[in-house]
């Protein structure tokens, strides 16, 4: 008896021997081969950064994964409890990988596999912190084995709360949404503090299948896997029987956030990403979480846009009508493939499709299936009759008016900018670079350069203030000949009208726009002079010595130019454009400022003193006061 007991010893030493050395060898040979997981310690998950409008109203958001970065202490109870209920129940007892958690998941894939159910996981916290941060999505053993080790050692490195802080602020909870605090605002339009238990049961959800279990997907779907959550919430004594019963029996009500992510705002915002991209680095912008605050007012925007649109809509009709965008035989689906075509919502045009010509009128068909007509009156702009105008399956842009009926519309083909500017600051309050964003992403306002006329005149005639002219000066307005060089036409500037009116004063010139006066005085001033006043005014950057230009004949920006003009209004100053007022790091510290006024001893003068605060600022004068003055006159 005791030889065989020896035996039974020896066999099972030797076999544990043999299981030790082999798990010994496969914990080396993973081992050897593991992501660094020390880097988690000082890690902070990608944040995107936020554009402000001046109200303080978010206007646009820069990121790769929507997300808000929430330290765990500022996380509350109720969130953490059922995430732990859904997820890892025990995530404060084991360490790093749940041992009871997977011979559960065993004895339940038995049973799984013979009734043909999705097989269980029996991952815990830590080992989804490890896979997210350093492994793949492979579904394999080799990564599964990685996966325990990573947790081992993530548990030893790290404490557990700020292993749960990682998981709960990494994590995607579908609609663009990575973070309980991203996912709060996407789902409910709240911070993560006001969440009640159900709507933290719903969050807690969504890891297991964010896009299956999305509610906006499918609410019935989504509060039975809420459902599940609260019943672990129950079974977890985080909460009592009454307390579950009355969480089940709710539904769920989402309040997405009513984006102003304007579209009528894409101009600006885009001109406002390539600068800060420029000047911080796209990988810092995407990635660091920055508050941009911008001067943008979304109320002058919004005017801005429909004071361009309005006039580029009445010029081109002007032009008549051109066609129609397409043809297209009328089917139940006849809208696929025209998404290239959709203009902003805010523009207000549908797309539809002629289905029937009478003599006055036209039956369409919108995008929408919503059915309609256009009436004779609202085609008189084309000055052409409805079987001249349309062919059956033609698609068009219509807009429907408050009596019912729909408008022809016509995508411009002209084009411009509109920009608002404050001449005291050079703050940008509104900016639009053309018609439609979604048509065209270039930027009339700061891209285009194009020949200002007569708009420069007025820099011609505010140099020759600064140079001893007065405005009743007398100057001869008649023909005027001039040599450009060899092989070269004589120029022979002329007035608009083609008429001369002799001896005129320097007001009158300004104020008919007379082209032989400009030239007159530009001859008399020296060519140099304006080349360089129109350098100091930023207008240009190194424009050619001809005469020519004091007519306007050399390009430059819409916005370089309304900077220039901003110093007749603000006494003389030049004023820098400033489409970013601040930007702040996530920890609320300011790396930019264009901050370029200051109050001086404002904190000394009580609001009872005779004391008036003195705005000090340190723009260059470009021209004298009287100058200013005079101009704005003129």
């Amino acid at each position: 008896m005791r030889i065989f007991l020896k035996k039974i010893f020896i066999v099972s030493t030797s076999f544990l021997l043999v299981i030790s050395t082999i798990t010994l060898a496969i914990l080396w040979t993973f081992s050897s081969n593991i992501p660094d997981y020390k880097f988690l310690k000082n890690y902070k998950p990608p944040v995107s950064s936020k554009v402000y409008s001046g109200n303080g109203d978010l206007v646009a958001d820069f990121s790769q994964e929507k997300r808000i970065f929430v330290p765990y202490n500022s996380i509350p109870k109720n969130v953490i409890n059922a995430f732990l209920s859904a997820e890892d129940k025990n995530f404060f007892n084991h360490p790093g990988v749940d041992a009871k958690g997977i011979l559960r998941a065993v004895i339940n894939n038995f049973k799984n596999i013979l009734s043909s159910k999705r097989l269980e996981g029996a991952s815990t916290i830590t080992q989804q912190v490890a896979k997210n941060f350093l492994l793949s999505n492979e579904v394999s053993l080799n990564r599964k084995i990685k996966e325990a080790i990573l947790a081992f050692r993530i548990e030893r490195a790290l404490n557990k709360e700020r292993i749960l802080e990682l998981y709960l602020n990494q994590i995607y909870l579908g609609s663009g949404a990575y973070g309980v605090a991203a996912a709060s605002l996407e789902y409910f339009d709240k911070s993560i503090k006001e969440l009640t238990y159900d709507e933290a049961a719903l969050l807690a959800a969504l890891p297991k299948a964010p896009s299956r279990y999305n509610p906006y997907r499918d609410k019935k779907l989504a509060k039975f896997r809420r459902d599940l959550v609260l019943k672990n919430l129950l079974d977890n004594n985080f909460i009592n029987t009454e307390k579950y019963k009355t969480l089940k029996n709710r539904n769920i009500y989402l309040k997405k956030k009513e984006k102003i992510f304007l579209e009528d705002s894409q101009y600006y915002i885009e001109e406002v990403r390539k600068k800060i991209i420029k000047d911080l680095s796209y990988e810092k912008v995407y990635k660091q979480g920055f508050n941009i605050n911008t001067p943008i007012n979304l109320e002058l925007q919004k005017i801005a846009n429909a004071s361009l649109r309005n006039g580029l809509i009445a010029y081109d009709q002007r032009k008549g009508w051109r066609g129609s965008i397409t043809n297209k035989k009328f089917t139940k689906n006849w809208y696929k493939g025209l998404k290239k075509y959709e203009l902003e919502n805010s523009i207000g045009w549908e797309i539809a499709i002629v289905k029937e010509i009478e003599q006055f009128s036209a039956k369409i068909e919108t995008k929408k299936s919503s059915e309609g007509i256009i009436e004779y009156k609202n085609i008189s702009w084309t000055k052409k009759e409805f079987e001249d105008l349309f062919r059956e399956g033609d698609i068009i842009y219509v807009k429907k008016n408050k009596k019912g009926t729909f408008e022809l519309k016509q995508l411009p083909s002209i084009n411009g900018g509109i920009l608002v500017m404050d001449p005291f600051t050079g703050r940008v309050l509104a900016l639009s670079g053309g018609f439609s964003f979604k048509n065209s992403e270039f930027n009339r306002v700061t891209q285009a350069q194009r020949q200002p006329g007569s708009a420069f005149k007025p820099f011609v005639y505010a140099l020759a203030l600064e140079n001893d002219y007065t405005p009743s000066s007398l100057v001869l307005d008649a023909p005027l000949v001039l040599d450009q060089g060899s092989d070269l036409k004589m120029w022979k500037p002329q007035n608009y009208g083609k008429k001369f009116y002799g001896p005129s004063t320097l007001r009158t010139g300004l104020e008919k726009s007379r082209n032989l006066m400009t030239v007159r005085i530009a001859q008399d001033l020296g060519i140099d002079k304006i080349v360089n006043f129109s350098k100091i005014l930023n207008i240009y950057d190194d424009p050619d010595e001809l005469l020519s230009i004091s007519l306007g004949s050399k390009e430059t920006t819409l916005l370089k130019l309304a900077s220039a003009y901003a110093a007749f209004v603000n006494g003389g100053k030049l004023v820098e454009p400033v489409l970013i007022d601040r930007i702040q790091d996530s920890e609320g510290n300011t790396i930019i400022n264009n901050k370029q006024r200051s109050c001086s001893n404002c904190d000394k003068i009580s609001f009872m003193s005779e004391e008036y605060p003195e705005i000090k600022d340190n723009y260059k004068k470009v021209f004298s006061s009287q100058t200013a003055y005079q101009m704005t006159s003129l």
